[in-house]
């Protein structure tokens, strides 16, 4: 063999790789490392990290067990216990200040009542949706319909398979019933006679043994019609199962040969019934070893019916678009999607307020009703709101169905916060990361506001990385108040301290009218200070229709709270009042240049007559 033509060593392999991939030959890169990396991250990974597992801090994440809440866990354990019988479970409301634990216990619950219906074979389906997330009639029901309908398809592929397997099975019980025997039970002779490729090595006397090819096979569909025959008939006269002249002399024939012979040639026809007693025993059973025997199928055919049909089920569904579908075709697709099979369907809608709050209670009306339709399957609800009275706005009936159990979480306290710190940490720190004060602190800043565990997480998950940044082995108590300054700093004033000008003299006009007592502040009234405010900078006046959009926009962000009311035939106005500190967000906008030049400005109102 020529060099040309030798096999590629390890070395070419790496060079074809080159051309077509990533290089795998490093040498001569490291120069172009050393000048192109600045050594950043370098001070940063030289340090140990104090976390072993940061997760276990986040809000996402849901323990193995709730401190606690052993009380409320039970209560949804005891209501939800009902969809392992297969009934339909009451629909919950669970309510609680941010932070009690509501989410993470609702998950545990239903964690455990998914692996509960698997190990019981019963089948249950928990769905989990966000509504501050998901917030329209639509998207729900298009995200319901989807995730069933992806769980419809996954549980179709998992039937066909194992109806797969069943002909499969079949098809080596039908290969194992059709193997004939020979005088001696071992049929080996037969098998030699047909694997010989050599027709002249064949033995006559061995031939002649088994009765010839030809004549074997004549002889055997022979003695299989007058077997046949003779049972149906009812003749209790055996037939010996070899009739051939060449049938050695003075062989012996079991009597039960001949019923050994009709099984192996025995076959189910096309419509599924049985033709003899391979396919089912004289009062038209299955035999007791016949695959299909456990099932409810009675012949090959329906097995690959099935498999057609559930094929076509899966090529029907449909999944819907996140827009463009009319609201009762989504809702149509969904029932059919949650209807397919019998189940039981928990439903857990989190920040319920938000969906009722922008969407009306239309989605709650319909999923609270749609178990008078469903045949199959069974719907719950298991609600979750911050807000206790957001069900005053419900719909009567809508109110009456869903909240048929509540469940409400009081706020944690800080001992208990404590404890729900020191489960945690055992997981998320490396051993003697914390120094003995930092738990207690945590704890007490947190219970201090209304006992929310989310911010006691936070707080010790910010206090660590803190410690981690300075490279320090050990978290110490100035870690935790470095924290809570850094937690502290408001989202609100730092969305108030990047806003635009135009926006800020909105704004600083707002506050100079409540802090001279106007309350149910008007579009107009803004307007008139905020003319004078950019009098005071040399700002250019925008336009009164701008103001107001202005205002929507401060609006939306939060800052302030803007509703439209109607003054009757005087016309509608928007009633605007500050919804964030206002001695914070003033010192806040006089920080900026332009704004700390204005003087002292009194604003003139109006008189007006007050109900």
């Amino acid at each position: 063999m020529s060099d040309d033509d030798s096999e590629p060593t390890g070395s070419d392999e790496v060079e074809i790789d080159n051309t077509n991939g990533f290089s795998t030959n490093f040498e001569g890169t490291d120069l172009a490392d050393e000048e192109s990396n600045q050594g950043l991250f370098d001070d940063l990974l030289s340090g140990e990290p104090i976390f072993e597992n940061k997760e276990v801090l986040r809000p996402s994440y849901t323990p193995h067990e709730l401190p606690h809440r052993s009380d409320q866990i039970n209560k949804m354990a005891t209501i939800l216990v009902a969809a392992l019988r297969g009934e339909t479970p009451s629909n919950i409301l669970i309510y609680g200040k941010t932070g009690t634990g509501k989410t993470a216990s609702a998950k545990f619950v239903s964690k455990e009542l998914e692996s509960t219906s698997q190990k019981y074979s019963v089948p249950c389906d928990v769905e989990y949706i966000n509504c501050e997330v998901t917030d329209t009639q639509y998207r729900v029901l298009a995200q319901l319909a989807n995730k069933f309908i992806e769980k419809n398809k996954e549980r179709i592929d998992d039937r066909v398979e194992s109806l797969k397997t069943l002909l499969e099975g079949l098809e080596e019980y039908d290969a194992a019933r059709s193997i004939p025997e020979s005088d001696s039970g071992s049929g080996s002779d037969l098998f030699d006679i047909a694997d010989d490729s050599s027709a002249e090595s064949v033995d006559p006397t061995a031939v002649e043994d088994n009765g010839g090819p030809e004549t074997g096979q004549s002889s055997d569909a022979a003695d299989a019609n007058d077997t046949h025959d003779s049972v149906s008939s009812g003749t209790d006269t055996p037939t010996p199962s070899h009739d051939s002249p060449g049938e050695t002399e003075g062989s012996s024939v079991d009597d039960t040969e001949p019923i050994d012979l009709v099984d192996s040639a025995s076959r189910r026809d096309s419509s599924g019934s049985h033709t003899d007693e391979t396919a089912a025993t004289s009062d038209g059973d299955l035999p007791p070893d016949h695959p299909l025997e456990s099932t409810p199928f009675d012949s090959r055919s329906a097995v690959e019916t099935r498999i057609e049909e559930l094929e076509d089920d899966k090529e029907s569904f449909e999944e819907v678009p996140m827009t463009g579908w009319p609201t009762d075709r989504v809702y149509s697709v969904f029932f059919d999607a949650v209807d397919y099979d019998e189940r039981v369907v928990v439903i857990m809608l989190d920040e319920i307020d938000k969906l009722v709050e922008k969407s009306g209670d239309d989605t709650l009306y319909n999923l609270s009703r749609m178990n008078s339709e469903l045949e199959n399957s069974r719907v719950s609800i298991i609600g979750i709101s911050n807000d206790l009275k957001f069900t005053d706005f419900l719909d009567p009936r809508v109110k009456s169905s869903l909240g048929e159990e509540e469940i409400v979480f009081p706020p944690y306290d800080a001992n208990q916060l404590r404890d729900i710190l020191e489960h945690r940490s055992e997981v998320a720190f490396k051993a003697n990361a914390l120094s003995d004060d930092v738990i207690p602190l945590c704890a007490a800043f947190a219970a201090q506001e209304h006992g929310d565990a989310r911010r006691a997480l936070d707080l010790l998950r910010t206090a660590g990385e803190l410690a981690e940044r300075s490279q320090t082995e050990t978290i110490v108590e100035d870690h935790v108040r470095q924290a809570q300054d850094k937690i502290e700093l408001d989202r609100v004033v730092e969305v108030v301290r990047t806003l635009p000008t135009q926006s800020k003299l909105v704004l600083f006009s707002i506050i100079l009218l409540e802090k001279n007592g106007v309350h149910s502040i008007n579009t107009g009234e803004v307007f008139n200070i905020y003319k004078r405010l950019c009098e005071e900078i040399d700002a250019d006046v925008l336009t009164q229709r701008r103001v107001t959009d202005l205002i929507s926009e401060l609006d939306m962000l939060g800052i302030v709270n803007a509703v439209v009311v109607s003054k009757g035939r005087y016309g509608r106005t928007k009633e605007i009042s500050l919804s964030v500190p206002l001695e914070e967000t003033e010192a806040v906008l006089l920080s900026d240049s332009r704004l700390s030049d204005i003087d002292d400005v009194q604003p003139f109102v109006q008189a007006r007559f007050e109900n």
